[in-house]
């Protein structure tokens, strides 16, 4: 069964930056791609960011995040990471990451909170 577990939210000023991670239980980062995704409260989860799998990948980002935000994945530690700069107020939210373009159920974990606030 596989096990993500998200990491490195926090409470920051507008403005900060926070880096997440997600590690994996074991090793799908090498076939699939992945997304990190987002719900904010009274809100249905949405996609921030992708990145495909394979040797050159390629991203993808909703356009409220485009420049801020940077998503990057190391196959050999399993693991994804979300670079967020320059937060607003509106990224508060609770991240999740899951593969994409179709999450699976399963895979949900805690997520992560994060909460831009001065």
């Amino acid at each position: 069964q596989v096990q993500l577990v998200e990491s490195g939210g926090g409470l920051v000023q507008p403005g900060g930056s926070l880096r997440l991670s997600c590690a994996a239980s074991r090793s799908i980062f090498s076939s699939y791609a992945m997304g990190w995704y987002r719900q904010a409260p009274g809100k249905q989860r949405e996609l921030v960011a992708a990145i495909t799998s394979g040797y050159i990948t390629t991203t993808n980002y909703e356009d409220s995040v485009k420049g801020r935000f940077t998503i990057s994945r190391d196959n050999a530690k399993n693991t994804v990471y979300l670079q967020m700069n320059s937060l607003k107020p509106e990224d508060t939210a609770v991240y999740y990451c899951n593969t994409y373009p179709r999450a699976v159920d399963n895979y949900w974990g805690q997520g992560t909170q994060v909460t831009v606030s001065s």
